[in-house]
C-alpha cells in the first residue's frame, strides 16, 4: 500500500484514475448526484436481498418501491449487460455499439416509441407509480454508484422515464403490423425523391425466424377436477433465448409478495405467481396493430396525403443516432415521416405504410404492475380491464380453483369487413380504428367443463376440447384459427389426463413427440416406395431406421438425428407466409408442403443429410444426443466442441415438440441449444401455494459461482427444484443475506 501510494504522490493523472477506482462516490462519468445517492442509501437500508442455494434472489421491502429498488440492483448484480442491452434496443441506440448492423431496427424502434411521449407520461404519472418508476433508476444508478468497475456502453445513468419504453415483458413486444425491417431499411435508405417508389419484400418465411429464437410458448391450466390435490395447476413455459429472464421473489410490507420471471431491465414479474393466483403468458395472434396504406403527394417541396378526399400534410421529426465506426463515432440524422395513423413504416407498391399500434404504453406497465399484487380473480380483472397489453394471451389459475384463458387483451375495434391482416386504404375513415374492445367482449375460456387449458400459440378454438369458444361468435381479427403440432400434441397428452400432481404435470411438459412428422415421414416412406432400385439400395437401412421410429426424441436415437436434420431442409421449403396470420397455420402449410415438394426432391435431401453426417462425424449413424449439445460458454457466445458439454435429447419446438431447444451448429461440427425452455415453473394452487422451477443453467452470469451451471442437467431432463416461496424455507436455504451496496459475490 506504501508504494501505492508514492505511486499516486507522482503525478496527479494517476492520482484520479487511482482515487476513481476506490471511492465510488468520485466516479462522475456515472452522473450520479448526491440527492440520489442518499435517497438510494435510504432505499437500500430498507431491502433485505436473501440468495437462496440456487442464487435465485427473494428481496423483501418494506414498500413496494424499496421492493423495486432491491430488485434492479440485484439483476444488475447478476447482468447489467443484459438490462443495459434491453433499452439500446428499445431507446433505438444499438448502432452506437453494433455500428451499421442495427442502425435499421434503432430506426424502426425509434419511429415506433418517442421518448419525449415516455417523459411525459412520467411527469404526469400517479404519484404511488412514480415512486416505482423512480426506485427503478435509482436502483440501477446505486448499482453503478457501488461498482466502478462496471463500465456501461452506452448508458452512465438511467432516467425513470426509460421503463416507459419498455412496458411489454414479451420477447415479441414490438408490434408492426407485419411489416418486416427489410421494408424499413429500403425506405429509409432512400433518396428524399426515391420515397414512395420502394416495393416491399414479403413476410420472411417464420422457420426462418424461428431459426434466430423461439418466441412460443407453452401454457396450461387444470382444473380441481383433474388434480390429484384437488386444486388448480398452472404450468409456465416460455420458449425465448436462453438467459432471457431471471427468477425472483419479490415481497412487501404493502401486499406484494409473487415469484417467478423478470424480463432483464423491468420491475414487474412477466410469468410467474403470488399467494392466491398464477399468470403464464404466451404470445397472442390477435391482429393488434395496422398498418394503413397511404396516398402520398408532393407539392411545394412538402409531403401531403389522401385522407376522405383532402389532403393533409405528412408531418416529420428528426431522429438522431450515432454510429459506431471502429473508434470513431458517426452522428447521422434521419427524418421520420407520421401521418394522423402512425410512423411511416416503410412502403409496397408505391403506397407509404403507415403503423398503428400501442407499443410504448403507460397503462400497459401499470396493469403488468396491479397483475402480480392481484389477491383474487376479481383484482386480476380490474388488472386486465385496462385493456392495454398487445402482444399476451394469458393462461391463469388460483385457489378458488378458476382456470381461465383470455386470448390477447389489448384489441382494437375495427369495421369486420375489411382484411386487417393485410394494409388497409389509409385515405378513408371507414377504415378508423372504433375504439377498444373491453375485456368481457375478448375471446375468454373460462373454467372449461374438460378440466384443462392449453395454449401453444395456436387457435384458441382447440384450446380445451369440447369447451373451447365459439368461433363464430368473435370477429376474425380477434384470432387466426392456425393450428401447430405443439397444440396438437397438448391437447392429445391433457384430455385424458386425470389426477395430475406438479411432477406428473412437468412430466406431460416434457413429452417428447414430434407430430410434424406424422405428416411428413408417410410422404418420404412412399417417395421410398416408389423410387428405382439403386436409390432404395442407398437408402434402405436409413429408411428402416425411420420406419421404426416411435417419433420421440432420445439422447440414444439415430432416427431422431436423421428425422429432424432431414425434416429442417424440408422446412425451408415452406413458401414464406403474406401475414404474420397466415403463418400461423403451420399444420396446413405443412400438409400442403409434402404434398408440392417432389418425391425425388425428398429423397434427394434425406441423401444430403446422410452425406453431410458422414462429413463430420464419419459416420451418417448419429446419435442424436452425440450431436445435440447443451454448453454454458464463459462469454455465453463462443462455443467449442473440445469443451465439456451435455448431450440433449431435445429438439425446438417448430415439429411439435412441447418443451423447446432450440440448437444449430455455431462455427463447431455440433449443434448447440441457444434459445427455448428459459424459466419454466409448475404451481399448485391450494391453502398453501407448492411450485417447483427450473432454469436454464443457473442464476448467475459468474462462471465461477456455483450456480452458473447447477441447473443445466435439470431443465434438460424435466427435474425441477423445489420454489422456497415462504420466508421460512428462503431462511432455511440461505446462502447470501444483504442490502444493496452492500459487497456480495456469488
Amino acid at each position: 500500500m506504501d508504494n501505492l501510494f508514492s505511486k499516486i504522490t507522482v503525478t496527479m493523472k494517476v492520482n484520479l484514475g487511482i482515487a476513481l477506482m476506490f471511492l465510488p462516490a468520485l466516479v462522475f462519468a456515472q452522473k450520479i448526484n448526491q440527492k440520489e445517492i442518499k435517497r438510494s442509501q435510504a432505499l437500500a437500508k430498507a431491502v433485505t436481498i436473501i440468495r437462496d442455494n440456487w442464487g435465485v434472489p427473494h428481496i423483501y421491502g418494506k414498500t413496494d418501491a424499496s421492493v423495486v429498488f432491491g430488485l434492479m440492483y440485484a439483476q444488475c448484480e447478476d447482468n447489467f449487460k443484459g438490462i443495459e442491452r434491453n433499452y439500446l434496443y428499445q431507446l433505438g441506440k444499438q448502432a452506437e455499439v453494433d455500428g451499421e448492423t442495427n442502425l435499421y431496427t434503432d430506426v424502426q424502434l425509434q419511429l415506433i416509441a418517442d421518448s419525449t411521449d415516455a417523459i411525459k407520461d412520467y411527469n404526469t404519472s400517479a404519484p404511488w407509480f412514480r415512486k416505482l418508476l423512480d426506485a427503478f433508476a435509482d436502483g440501477v444508478n446505486y448499482y453503478l454508484y457501488k461498482h466502478p468497475e462496471v463500465k456501461p456502453q452506452v448508458f452512465k445513468h438511467f432516467e425513470p422515464w426509460y421503463a416507459l419504453m419498455f412496458t411489454d415483458g414479451s420477447v415479441a413486444a414490438t408490434e408492426t403490423g407485419g411489416l418486416k425491417l427489410s421494408e424499413t431499411k429500403e425506405f429509409y435508405s432512400a433518396g428524399p425523391e426515391k420515397l414512395g417508389a420502394v416495393t416491399g419484400q414479403p413476410v420472411k418465411n417464420i422457420y426462418d425466424m424461428v431459426n434466430e429464437r423461439e418466441t412460443g410458448s407453452n401454457g396450461f391450466a387444470i382444473s380441481p377436477s383433474r388434480s390429484a390435490s384437488g386444486h388448480a395447476l398452472l404450468y409456465i413455459n416460455p420458449h425465448v433465448p436462453f438467459y432471457f429472464r431471471s427468477e425472483v421473489e419479490l415481497v412487501s410490507n404493502e401486499g406484494l409478495n409473487a415469484y417467478g420471471a423478470v424480463t432483464w431491465g423491468q420491475f414487474f414479474i412477466y410469468q410467474g405467481f403470488n399467494q392466491h393466483c398464477g399468470w403464464m403468458h404466451t404470445s397472442a395472434y390477435a391482429d393488434v396493430a395496422d398498418l394503413y396504406a397511404e396516398k402520398v403527394s408532393k407539392k411545394d417541396g412538402k409531403w401531403y396525403y389522401e385522407y376522405d378526399g383532402k389532403l393533409r400534410p405528412v408531418t416529420s421529426r428528426k431522429l438522431s443516432f450515432k454510429i459506431k465506426k471502429g473508434d470513431e463515432m458517426e452522428q447521422r440524422t434521419i427524418t421520420g415521416y407520421y401521418t394522423h395513423h402512425g410512423p411511416i413504416l416503410g412502403s409496397r407498391d408505391g403506397k407509404w405504410l403507415a403503423l398503428k399500434a400501442n407499443n410504448r404504453s403507460y397503462n400497459a406497465l401499470v396493469e403488468s404492475w396491479l397483475i402480480i399484487k392481484a389477491n383474487n380473480l376479481a383484482e386480476y380483472k380490474r388488472a386486465m380491464n385496462m385493456v392495454s397489453n398487445a402482444t399476451n394471451s394469458t393462461v391463469y389459475a388460483d385457489d378458488k380453483g378458476n382456470t381461465i384463458f383470455w386470448h390477447g387483451n389489448y384489441i382494437p375495434k375495427r369495421n369486420p369487413k375489411y382484411d386487417w391482416s393485410l394494409p388497409v386504404d389509409g385515405s378513408t375513415s371507414a377504415t378508423e380504428w372504433q375504439g377498444v374492445h373491453k375485456l368481457s367482449e375478448i375471446i375468454t375460456n373460462i373454467n372449461p367443463a374438460t378440466g384443462w387449458i392449453q395454449n401453444c400459440n395456436s387457435t384458441p378454438y382447440t384450446a380445451s376440447g369440447t369447451s373451447s369458444p365459439d368461433k363464430s361468435k368473435y370477429p376474425a381479427y380477434m384470432a387466426p384459427d392456425g393450428e401447430n403440432y405443439r397444440a396438437i400434441t397438448a391437447i392429445r397428452i391433457l384430455k385424458d389426463a386425470k389426477n395430475l400432481t406438479l411432477d406428473g404435470l412437468v412430466a406431460k411438459g416434457y413429452d417428447h413427440y414430434l407430430a410434424a412428422f406424422d405428416d411428413l415421414l408417410p410422404s418420404l416412406f412412399n417417395a421410398y416406395d416408389a423410387a428405382p432400385d439403386s436409390v432404395k439400395q442407398v437408402l434402405a437401412e436409413p429408411i428402416k431406421i425411420l420406419q421404426q421410429w416411435d417419433r420421440n426424441t432420445a439422447i440414444h436415437s439415430i432416427a431422431s438425428s436423421l428425422a429432424i436434420e432431414w425434416g429442417t431442409l424440408m422446412m425451408k421449403a415452406l413458401p414464406p407466409p403474406q401475414t404474420d396470420q397466415e403463418s400461423t397455420f403451420i399444420t396446413r402449410r405443412f400438409q400442403t408442403l409434402v404434398k408440392n415438394v417432389s418425391a425425388e426432391q425428398q429423397l434427394a435431401w434425406l441423401n444430403d443429410v446422410l452425406k453431410n453426417l458422414q462429413s463430420r462425424f464419419g459416420t451418417w449413424k448419429v446419435e442424436w444426443g452425440d450431436m445435440n449439445r447443451y454448453q454454458r460458454p464463459d462469454d455465453g457466445i463462443t462455443f467449442d466442441d473440445s469443451k465439456p458439454s451435455i448431450p440433449v435429447g431435445l429438439t425446438g419446438s417448430g415439429f411439435g415438440q412441447l418443451p423447446s431447444f432450440q440448437s444449430r451448429t455455431l462455427n463447431t461440427i455440433k449443434r448447440y441449444g441457444y434459445s427455448g425452455n428459459s424459466f419454466i415453473a409448475v404451481v399448485e394452487f391450494g391453502t398453501r401455494v407448492k411450485a417447483k422451477s427450473i432454469v436454464n443453467g443457473g442464476s448467475s452470469f459468474d462462471p465461477a459461482s456455483k450456480n452458473f451451471a447447477d441447473q443445466e442437467q435439470g431443465i434438460i431432463d424435466g427435474k425441477f427444484k423445489d420454489v422456497l416461496f415462504y420466508k421460512k424455507d428462503v431462511l432455511k436455504h440461505a446462502q447470501h443475506t444483504y442490502h444493496p451496496g452492500d459487497y456480495f459475490k456469488q
